[in-house]
């Protein structure tokens, strides 16, 4: 699944239906990513610099078993 967020991370601008030309962050494997836009390159430098965190999410597993089906 292709998630995109249009509204920039670091100035929290919407950018929705301005996108086309503006810097972007992909993040994700086969048909699961993320595309995040950025309003400038230097906010896209800026989200690329904060330091991220381990994911302990197993993506390895196949099945819906982390599914929270409430």
């Amino acid at each position: 699944m292709d998630i995109i967020s249009t509204t920039d991370p670091i100035s929290f601008k919407d950018l929705h239906g301005h996108t086309e030309g503006l810097p972007c962050f992909v993040d994700g494997q086969g048909d699961d990513y993320l595309t995040v836009h950025f309003e400038s390159e230097a906010n896209r430098q800026e989200y690329l610099a904060i330091p991220k965190e381990p994911s302990t999410l197993d993506l390895s597993n196949a099945t819906d078993e982390w599914v929270d089906e409430g």
